[in-house]
């Protein structure tokens, strides 16, 4: 029992020492770099005096080149083709006749419409005579004027039809590859080419919501596509009425000048689009900003200590942030060692 009792001592002995030495271990750790007084030396900190400058805000999208109008060339109605009237690739004239679909089984319902149009022209122009005798009553000339019309109309649908059988170019532009040959029966659905108007270009992009009401009709914008040295210009004709929930952006639409045919559409475009120049602009280094769960943060000194400020931005290049709220003109904000920095840590200014 005694034995019992000395190992017992022994184990709780050893376990108190073992507690002890921990704790002196984790004070001399947290001591260490401690002044005399136990006190955590001043961290060393570079700074940056916020002054206001003038900021030529502009942003980098991306967008895509589209064709100014382009469609599917197709016929209203279905027949054999016995004409093609384009060279594939090359530029067609507003009007200009493309292909002829074959017309003459309408032709032959024309002549025929047009004869019964003739005979019941006829049977009118009697039957008004009759009536103005009295020898008809007016609901049998009223029949008779009817047909008349009836069969005027069936001519003027024909003709309309025939008309059909010439399809034109809707615009100026260069067309495509054609899918038929002469000889080949096509219908509605059938796709003859593709035309497209490349000349202006049409420059789509999107913009973040919080820039939406910096941007109007007629700003101009910059752009560069791949593959090409040139920088070209285009001009914002439309905007969308309303910002797209899904995205939270605004869809805009802008114009530019493709005399040279340099550019293709489908081709991807890196824009630059400036934004109003900002007058006594706030604009601290990059490196300042802190970024925190709920936004960003910056410290500033107050007093040889620390001060954490909660800041909104801007914009943000590589080496500098425009700030919209929580910095004043005069704020001295600190620039290294701000990750480790805690609020009311004592700071040493240190000059560059």
């Amino acid at each position: 029992m005694k034995i019992k009792n000395l190992v017992i001592a022994i184990i709780v002995i050893a376990l108190g020492g073992m507690i002890a030495f921990r704790i002196t271990k984790n004070k001399a750790e947290n001591d260490k770099g401690n002044d005399k007084n136990g006190k955590k030396p001043a961290t060393p900190v570079t700074f940056y005096v916020v002054k206001g400058q003038d900021f030529s805000n502009t942003i980098s999208l991306s967008g895509s080149i589209e064709a100014n109008e382009q469609i599917e060339i197709r016929s209203e109605v279905s027949g054999i083709v016995e004409n093609i009237a384009f060279t594939e690739g090359s530029s067609v004239s507003k009007g200009q006749v493309l292909f002829k679909v074959n017309d003459i089984e309408l032709r032959a319902q024309l002549a025929q419409a047009k004869t019964k149009e003739s005979l019941a022209s006829e049977n009118e122009r009697r039957a008004k005579l009759l009536l103005q005798k009295e020898a008809i009553s007016q609901e049998e000339y009223d029949i008779a004027s009817a047909d008349y019309r009836t069969a005027k109309a069936q001519t003027q649908l024909i003709q309309a039809q025939i008309g059909k059988t010439s399809v034109r170019a809707p615009f100026s532009g260069k067309i495509g590859l054609r899918s038929i040959s002469p000889g080949t029966y096509v219908t509605p659905t059938t796709l003859i080419a593709k035309l497209v108007s490349t000349n202006p270009l049409k420059i789509t992009f999107s913009i973040p919501e919080k820039y939406a009401t910096e941007i109007s009709k007629n700003n101009s914008i910059t752009f560069t596509v791949p593959n090409v040295k040139e920088t070209f210009t285009a001009k914002i004709y439309a905007l969308e009425p309303a910002i797209e929930a899904t995205t939270r952006t605004l869809q805009i639409r802008a114009l530019t000048d493709n005399s040279n045919g340099k550019l293709l559409p489908g081709t991807f475009a890196n824009i630059e689009l400036p934004l109003k120049n900002i007058k006594d602009a706030i604009i601290i280094p990059t490196e300042a900003i802190v970024p925190i769960q709920d936004g960003k943060k910056v410290f500033i000194a107050n007093n040889g200590k620390a001060k954490e400020v909660k800041v909104e931005t801007l914009t943000r290049t590589d080496k500098d942030v425009v700030i919209t709220s929580g910095l004043k003109i005069g704020d001295t904000v600190l620039t290294s060692g701000v990750m480790s920095l805690k609020d009311e840590a004592d700071i040493k200014i240190m000059v560059k």
